[in-house]
Formats: structure tokens, C-alpha cells, sequence
């Protein structure tokens, strides 16, 4: 088998170029820009592309196939030559679907958590030593690659992104997948430059949802509003499971989750995470694995990669870093930094850096977003709004649109000397972003911190 990657150094390409390689595939692959972490890890996998930009002359009839990545354009001369030759073409979601299609897959869904949910699953997997395939869209603690395939696992385990599949299939990733087992976690409005109206976006979840095969499970949260119509409306099709935050306590390191007459000591913290692990739970039980032995496997479980990762921390301060960008994501991550910590200052800063968000027709939905925090400040840069070629945003905009005491900056070093001339004592500091804040070096920037007292 011979496979060539259009956009090779993407974040999700490069992971499944390097598995395809470890499984024996022969994979070349092009890109006219590529980054860390993806240049190292490529070249350490021996596929790293001699040159950058594109060649028609990769392109050959010896090509089992083409895999497509977001970053490429229509016209990309690649794509064009493997139009000519009939190599057949594949969107990153499709080929992942034809490495899986014998296996029973796992799809986790929703507008946030899914990253986590997919973690904790694949924790007590490896924890169980259960054989599993997976693709999971975040970079975890004890994982090199995140993609692997193999012909022996019986499941495969996906986290189901709604975006699109790529520059030439405009289908919502999550929709190739046809899981057998999925699961909803939440939804609220994302990506407004692809689904302009909620209704709009709440239908590619509808579509996912009849896209289980027949007699499949789903798996859905029932405080979720709109999750909860469609764990209802397709209870006659599908097997269904709800289910809810559990009963649990705070503890200084973690929490302590009750279930079924019994308590697991946790590392995670926060309803929305709790909430999470349910979820996750449900998942393992339809790989044979009980409660009991999955809230035992994940007492190590620290979180998904920058979804609230500890900084640092000293005596009475910690720090914390988390992806969180989107109102639900925000709101939820605030809250739960709060309800760990009820006795300390919460102070929290987000970046607004996606296209939706940097969206003055979006800014209203943030309203409230941050309220858990003592103190909330928000950060946008002008230059990367122009950069996206949307209307220009003030800070009296952003401001109204968040509501409450939010302070906006639109330059980092203003969010730096917010952050310096604090009193950090009995205090936490939660940076939130898909970015980082224009270079804010937030292992540093925790240092410093704790050396002003």
C-alpha cells in the first residue's frame, strides 16, 4: 500500500500518517508549511518531506490513495493531478472510517467534553490493558502518536468533531464514522462561519444521531437541553443510556466521587468534568468493563492535554492552563475552577481567537460566560482579527458582550502587567485559549509569578 498526504504537517494529519507508516504503509506526503510538533515527529517517523510546497510530480499511478487535509485549497495542483489519474481521494474522517469499517467504532460527540470523555475512555483502556484503536484530537500524557491502527482491535474509539471533513467534502467530520456505539455530551453554537444559525448547527447532531447503525447505543447527557430531544426522539431506533453529574465532594487534591455505595479518590475536579467521567463510564461498560474496575483505572487520570492542566503550583497559589474558548467551554471551566476552590480568589483570563469568536454578531452569547470569576479578563489582538478579514471589534464591544465586570485588553503586555501587579496570595490564575495569548510563555509566566513573594 502506497498512501500520499495533501497538507502532511497538519495537527490531525500528521497523526495519522505516522500510524499509517507504523502499520506498514508506504506514506509520502507535501505541505507548504509545517510546525512543531508535527516537523519533529515526522521526521522521526522517517516522513517528514524533503521540501516544502507542492508538486504534481508526487502524484503517481502507484498511489493506492490520497488523503485530503483542511489546509489545502481546491485548485492544489496535487489534488488536481490525483483527480486525472482516478486515485481515489480521501478526507481525513473517510479514510479513518475505511481502517475501522470491520471494527465496532466509538464515536464521542458534542460541542465540548469530547476531547475528555475520549481521554478517560482510552485511560482505562490502556490502565485494563483492553486492545483499542483510537483517534483523539488533543496530545495525552504516555501517547506519542494520536492515531492508531491496527487489524486486530475489535473497536475503535473516534472522537467526532462537527467540523468540516475537508476542502472538497463540506460534511461535518462526525458524520463519516457510522458508529455503532456514540455518545453526546453537550450542545451549544460553534463555527458560525460554516453553521450560520443554531438551528442549522443543531441539525448536523440530529443527522449524527441517525447515522448510528441499526439497533446502535446511544450514549447522551440529560442536562444537556438539546442532547436530552434527541436521547428522547431516538430512544425507539436506538438503545439508549443517560446519563448525569454524580454525587461527589471536593477534596484538596481532587475529588471524591461516590457511586453505587462506594468512593473513588480522583485527580479531576469540577461538575462539567464529573459530569464527564459518567459519560466515559457508560462507554466502558459496552467494552465489558464495570464500574467499579473503570473509577479505579482513572484515580491517576489527570486530564486531557490542556483541558485544565496544573501550571504550577506553591502554597496557596496554583495556576492553571485550559483550551476552553467557546462560551459553554468557558463558562463551565470557570465554574469549576470555582467550586474547587470557594475560599480563593479566582482570577481568569481567556483569549477570543477563533473565527466565531471574534465575530461581533457572536460576542452576545459570551454574556455571563466568566460571572464564576473574582476577576475576568479578556484579550483579543486586532491584527489577528484583520488577519481572518472580519469587521473590525472594540473593546466596549467585547466588554458588552461578556457583561458583568470583565476587563478587555486588545495588547498582551496589558494582560501581562494586569497579571503582575496582582496579589496572587490565596489565589488561582486560569489562561484560557485555542492560542496562546500572542507568546505568553505560561510555564514562565508561573515562575514569575511565584517568585514575587
Amino acid at each position: 500500500m502506497q498512501v500520499h498526504f495533501i497538507a502532511i504537517g497538519g495537527s490531525a494529519m500528521h497523526n495519522l500518517a505516522i500510524a499509517l507508516s507504523r502499520k506498514g504503509i508506504i506514506v509520502t506526503g507535501s505541505d507548504d508549511e509545517i510546525f512543531e510538533p508535527s516537523k519533529s515527529r515526522l521526521f522521526k517517523q522517517g516522513i517528514l518531506p524533503l521540501n516544502l510546497g507542492w508538486d504534481s510530480n508526487h502524484i503517481h499511478a502507484d498511489l493506492d490513495a490520497v488523503i485530503l487535509g483542511m489546509h489545502a485549497r481546491e485548485d492544489n495542483p496535487e489534488l488536481l493531478r490525483a483527480k486525472e489519474l482516478n486515485i481515489p481521494i480521501y478526507s481525513y474522517p473517510e479514510y479513518l472510517y475505511q481502517q475501522s469499517k470491520d471494527k465496532i467504532r466509538i464515536v464521542i460527540g458534542g460541542s465540548h467534553g469530547k476531547t475528555t470523555i475520549t481521554s478517560m475512555l482510552l485511560h482505562a483502556t490502556k490502565a485494563l490493558d483492553i486492545h483499542v484503536d483510537y483517534m483523539v484530537g488533543a496530545q495525552l500524557e504516555g501517547y506519542d502518536c494520536m492515531v492508531k491502527l491496527t487489524d486486530d482491535a475489535k473497536y475503535m474509539v473516534l472522537e467526532g468533531d462537527e467540523y468540516l471533513s475537508s476542502p472538497i467534502d463540506r460534511r461535518p467530520k462526525f458524520h463519516l464514522y457510522k458508529p455503532n456505539i456514540a455518545l453526546l455530551s453537550g450542545i451549544a453554537w460553534d463555527h458560525i462561519n460554516v453553521f450560520p444559525t443554531f438551528e442549522n448547527y443543531l441539525e448536523q447532531f440530529d443527522t449524527f444521531c441517525n447515522l448510528i447503525t441499526d439497533s446502535g447505543t446511544l450514549i447522551y447527557n440529560e442536562e444537556d437541553l438539546e442532547v436530552n430531544k434527541l436521547g428522547h426522539k431516538y430512544q425507539s431506533k436506538l438503545k439508549v443510556q443517560a446519563y448525569h453529574t454524580p454525587d461527589f465532594s471536593p477534596m484538596e487534591e481532587g475529588t471524591v466521587l461516590r457511586y453505587d455505595g462506594k468512593e473513588y479518590p480522583l485527580q479531576i475536579f469540577g461538575p462539567h468534568n464529573l459530569q464527564n467521567l459518567m459519560g466515559a463510564m457508560e462507554l466502558a461498560k459496552c467494552l465489558g468493563i464495570n464500574p467499579a474496575d473503570f473509577f479505579s483505572a482513572m484515580a491517576d487520570f489527570k486530564g486531557a492535554g490542556k483541558r485544565l492542566q496544573k501550571v504550577i503550583e506553591k502554597d496557596d497559589f496554583v495556576m492553571y492552563k485550559d483550551f476552553a474558548h467557546s462560551p459553554s467551554k468557558l463558562k463551565a471551566t470557570t465554574s469549576a475552577v470555582k467550586h474547587q476552590y470557594p475560599n480563593r480568589k479566582v482570577i481568569a483570563c481567556m483569549e477570543l481567537h477563533t473565527f466565531s469568536s471574534l465575530q461581533k454578531e457572536f460576542l452576545p452569547h459570551y454574556i455571563g460566560a466568566m460571572d464564576s470569576a473574582d476577576a475576568a479578563v479578556v484579550y483579543y489582538s486586532p491584527e489577528v482579527v484583520a488577519h481572518k478579514k472580519l469587521p473590525e471589534i472594540s473593546v466596549d464591544l467585547v466588554k458588552d458582550g461578556f457583561g458583568g465586570k470583565v476587563i478587555v485588553f486588545n495588547h498582551t503586555n496589558d494582560v501581562l502587567n494586569f497579571i503582575s501587579n496582582q496579589d496572587w496570595r490565596n489565589s488561582v490564575l486560569l489562561m484560557m485559549s485555542s492560542g496562546n495569548f500572542d507568546g505568553i510563555d505560561y510555564d514562565a509566566l508561573g515562575v514569575k509569578l511565584c517568585e514575587t513573594w
